[in-house]
């Protein structure tokens, strides 16, 4: 089980590494948030946006190989929606990225504090410390 969650986790912080990539553009990033207010077409797209229908559709082929969106045929048209998979990759790998940044923190004030002759609290708030003792 441990090994299936392991996997889980790391395709979706790789997936999410290269979600964020695709939202490196500002028009990326503007269709991906008109997305977020519903499905939406190219056309309905192209005409909000200072670009072209095929300059959307190339964004929106960007945003769909990266997993942030998808689509489904709406007649002749296709409706392109966001891909909740994709935007739980994202937070994965914040999440990751996160940890680690803190976790350095942590680490780095540490040996400040121990340079400096203090001794730092072990881990944990002061309050979370006295609950544990009493």
């Amino acid at each position: 089980m441990v090994s299936l969650h392991l996997r889980f986790v790391e395709t979706y912080e790789r997936d999410g590494s290269d979600a964020l990539g695709a939202l490196g553009d500002r028009t990326r990033q503007a269709i991906f948030e008109r997305l977020a207010d519903g499905p939406r077409s190219v056309g309905d797209l192209a005409s909000e946006l200072p670009v072209s229908r095929p300059a959307v559709s190339q964004h929106l082929r960007v945003l769909k190989d990266a997993g942030l969106v998808v689509d489904q045929a709406d007649g002749t048209r296709r409706l392109y929606r966001i891909n909740p998979d994709g935007v739980l990759a994202i937070r994965v790998y914040l999440d990751r990225m996160w940890g680690q940044g803190m976790a350095s923190f942590e680490a780095a004030a540490r040996k400040a504090a121990q340079e400096a002759g203090l001794h730092p609290e072990p881990t944990g708030t002061s309050s979370e410390q006295g609950a544990r003792n009493e």
